[in-house]
Parts: C-alpha cells; sequence; structure tokens
C-alpha cells in the first residue's frame, strides 16, 4: 500500500485506538477486545513491555482486516525497530524530524506530536501525515475549529484524554479523527463492543468515515 492509501485507512473510522499496558499479554488482549468490537486501527504503544512482539503478533493475526501501528515513536532508532516489526504506521508524542524521516524511507506514515499552530506547520514541512494534538486535554474542539480556520490543510488527531462522549465534539470541529486509549477499552469485551458500536455511529452522524468520503479528483 503507499503511504496515503495507509494514512486513509488508518483514520477511515475517524477513531485511532491506542494500546498501553504494563504486560505484553494484557496488551494483546486488549487489542483482541477492540479489534472484535469492530475497531480497524490501533497502534500499541512502546511503552508497553514487549511491544514491538505485540505488533508483529497481531499484524499476523490480523491480516488486512486491520491497521496496526506503533505509538509513542521518540526518536529514529525507535522508528526503525518499528518498521522492522511490521508497524503499518507510526506515533509519536514529539516532533522528531528523523521519526518522520525513518518512517517515510520505509513507506510507513508518520503522525508526530504538536501542541501549537507553529509546530503544526513544521510537523507538515517536514512531510507529517497527520498531526497528533498532544494532549488534547489541555485543550478543546475550539482549538483544532481555530487553528483550521488559518490552516485548513491541518489533519489534527486530538489524543490524549479524548472520551467517547467529547469524539463526535472534535470530528465536529474539524479533527480528521480521535485518538483514545483507556477511555475506549476498559471493561470486558462486551462492554468495550457496545463502546465502540455506540462512538462509531455518532462518529458517522457527525461525518461520514473516511472510506466513504468522496474523492478529491
Amino acid at each position: 500500500m503507499y503511504r496515503w492509501e495507509i494514512t486513509r485507512a488508518a483514520l477511515a473510522q475517524r477513531v485511532l485506538a491506542i494500546v498501553r499496558s504494563d504486560s505484553y499479554d494484557h496488551a494483546h488482549a486488549t487489542a483482541d477486545s477492540l479489534l472484535s468490537a469492530g475497531i480497524t486501527s490501533l497502534e500499541i504503544s512502546l511503552t508497553t513491555p514487549f511491544a514491538l512482539e505485540a505488533v508483529t503478533t497481531l499484524i499476523r493475526e490480523v491480516g488486512d482486516d486491520a491497521v496496526i501501528g506503533a505509538g509513542t515513536v521518540l526518536d529514529a532508532a525507535s522508528a526503525r525497530m518499528a518498521v522492522d516489526a511490521g508497524a503499518r504506521f507510526l506515533v509519536s508524542p514529539s516532533l522528531d524530524p528523523e521519526v518522520i524521516r525513518t518512517g517515510h524511507r520505509y513507506g510507513l506514515p508518520v503522525f508526530p506530536g504538536v501542541a501549537t499552530p507553529t509546530e503544526a506547520v513544521h510537523a507538515m514541512e517536514l512531510g507529517a501525515d497527520a498531526l497528533k494534538l498532544f494532549p488534547a486535554s489541555a485543550y478543546g474542539p475550539r482549538w483544532v475549529s481555530d487553528v483550521r480556520a488559518a490552516l485548513p490543510q491541518a489533519a489534527v488527531v486530538p489524543t490524549g484524554g479524548v472520551t467517547p462522549a467529547e469524539a463526535p465534539d472534535w470530528i465536529a470541529a474539524g479533527a480528521v479523527a480521535c485518538g483514545m486509549g483507556s477511555a475506549l477499552s476498559e471493561g470486558d469485551r462486551d462492554t468495550v463492543g457496545k463502546r465502540a458500536a455506540e462512538l462509531l455511529a455518532r462518529l458517522a452522524d457527525v461525518a461520514p468515515p473516511l472510506d466513504s468520503a468522496p474523492e478529491l479528483y
């Protein structure tokens, strides 16, 4: 797949699930619950023990049915290890040019962290495929609408403190997708399934999934 195709697939549902755990087994179980609930895009945070092994295992298990990436990628070395593990995209809480260059060198989209319009412009100049607004809890949906009034080309993914109840407001303000961790994945499989189904339905009411949005050509 081309980089733009992976980006579109990763953000298609307008939600990017984040798996961060204190063990490999719990991370795998959490990812399995999310995928079974119908979530098709998730990142495994590299703060999770054996995170790269989890990435490799999940990719082998789901094949092309979901897009699995690596999160909390802080430097070029981590980016290259994520590439070797089979990650399909890279996400970072910070803006490191080498992470973007490494991901792009091997055909992976990169979503670096930004917190100001200046950082957003710099990230886009470096070729960022989407912009992770982090931590979103320090801002609000108005930040997205205000910044995109000046930078309509900015594909913003608010992350950090976003809840399923708040996500539609972020999308309505112009965010391309929302990143969500435990607010989406906590609970048993049935609870996660119900929460994910309700979230996807609410997001679809606000904006169509990217895979059904009109093409620009």
